[in-house]
């Protein structure tokens, strides 16, 4: 039988992954996906570029539409990233009848709805597994794996950037602007890091998990999104001092209201497997009903772990090749026509419980004014840190963890707390799972 072609649009980091994946395991590859498969046109800015990598026998081009309007071609494999011209293409590739893998969780995010749809009326799959997590299988795993379970959470650090500022902050004491430095000259962080420390990559992977977990469409702007920038390293300090280890989660879950999507730094339990996942690697815990908790982790981004994705993809698309359409695996799990329409939850009405820190007068019944406003506002307090002043006469440090409480109601304690003449500066309010089954 002849192999399958696959045209590549972008041939970076994870492109050169793809096609050096695909070379080398060529033989195991082909044996589970029951043919070849052969790269026999690319595009790429610049074609005359010498790479680690090689192209023999695949056509390069500068324009990607020349790619996506091959008749020749089966399969259009997007790595270029970005939302525009990628909408574009993934669109036209459709239109042509070709099926499409792609790793960018922005297209997927803001666009998958109109993109899912134009596929089912063309009878052609998108394949975006390693648009969350790089090599973790865990679209696989709830989409397929799980499909027996009522998925009630799933909680990840979903973005390694992020996690290797705060695990260099814990490790090293250093502070967060030393170690983004550290980050970008290690490669881990871009020039323009916004979209790693500021919560919004993870939103966009977020996005995608919780649709495929609760069967709703996607809507990446209901993510209630927070970044890590604020973090101090007294607070993380002050995280393990009390048992905790502070990590910036994604974290949706389903409650009798509806569905909670936010992107926020977060106290976990040191003792959780999640709260000892270290450096850029990602993880995600999914809590089903029938199988309780799971954890997936591993590397989150890279050349080959992302590309590992990419392939499994991509042999999952000629293995369905001439099977029914009707048949297929759905885009987000669920039949398209069996999406719910589950309301999604402002931050104001999330039920959480919170680290705060703040910087006060060192004098008697600072606390107990606190407490008192805490009280109005039906928040318990679960503990109490009070760090004393360095020397007399200057201001004191506290720190409480509460129980569980709507955000509205810790919103409204802030700003009368804040109002206080006894309190300096801004409280650091840091949001606090246990993530228990």
């Amino acid at each position: 039988m002849d192999p399958v072609k696959m045209g590549l649009l972008g041939l970076g980091t994870v492109g050169g992954g793809t096609v050096e994946v695909l070379r080398r395991n060529a033989e195991e590859i082909a044996r589970r996906a029951g043919r070849g498969i052969a790269i026999t046109r690319a595009s790429a800015r610049d074609i005359q570029r010498q790479r680690p990598f090689d192209t023999s026998g695949i056509v390069l081009t500068r324009d990607p539409f020349e790619v996506v309007d091959d008749p020749e071609l089966a399969i259009v494999v997007e790595l270029i990233g970005g939302e525009s011209p990628a909408r574009e293409l993934v669109l036209r590739a459709i239109d042509n009848g070709k099926h499409v893998v792609t790793a960018n969780k922005a297209l997927i995010a803001k666009h998958g709805n109109e993109i899912f749809a134009a596929a089912q009326e063309r009878g052609v799959m998108v394949a975006f597994e390693a648009a969350v997590a790089g090599g973790i299988p865990i679209i696989k795993a709830i989409r397929e794996g799980l499909a027996a379970n009522r998925i009630q959470w799933l909680a990840g650090i979903i973005n390694g950037t992020g996690n290797f500022i705060l695990t260099e902050m814990r490790d090293r004491g250093a502070p967060f602007d030393e170690v983004l430095a550290e980050a970008q000259r290690l490669g881990y962080a871009e020039a323009d890091p916004t979209f790693d420390v500021e919560g919004i990559d993870a939103a966009h992977k977020l996005t995608i998990l919780a649709a495929i977990a609760f069967g709703i469409p996607l809507q990446f702007d209901k993510v209630y999104t927070e970044g890590i920038t604020r973090i101090a390293p007294e607070d993380v300090d002050y995280a393990a001092q009390l048992g905790y280890r502070i990590k910036h989660l994604g974290i949706a879950k389903r409650t009798a209201a509806g569905v909670e999507m936010r992107v926020h730094p977060t106290l976990i339990p040191h003792r959780r497997l999640i709260a000892n996942v270290d450096g850029v690697m990602n993880a995600v815990l999914v809590n089903g009903d029938a199988v309780g908790p799971t954890l997936y982790y591993g590397a989150g981004a890279g050349a080959e772990p992302t590309a590992s994705a990419v392939v499994a993809d991509i042999v999952d698309v000629v293995r369905t090749l001439t099977s029914d359409p009707e048949n297929r695996v759905p885009h987000l799990a669920f039949q398209p026509d069996a999406l719910s329409d589950l309301p999604i939850l402002p931050m104001d009405e999330v039920e959480t419980a919170y680290y705060l820190r703040m910087t006060a007068e060192d004098r008697p019944g600072v606390l107990a004014e606190v407490t008192r406003i805490l009280g109005d506002e039906r928040i318990s307090i679960e503990a109490i840190l009070q760090k004393e002043p360095p020397a007399p006469g200057e201001d004191a440090t506290i720190i409480l963890l509460t129980h569980r409480v709507r955000e509205a109601n810790m919103n409204r304690a802030l700003a009368a707390i804040t109002a206080l003449p006894s309190i300096r500066g801004e409280i650091q309010r840091i949001r606090l799972e246990t993530l228990e089954s």
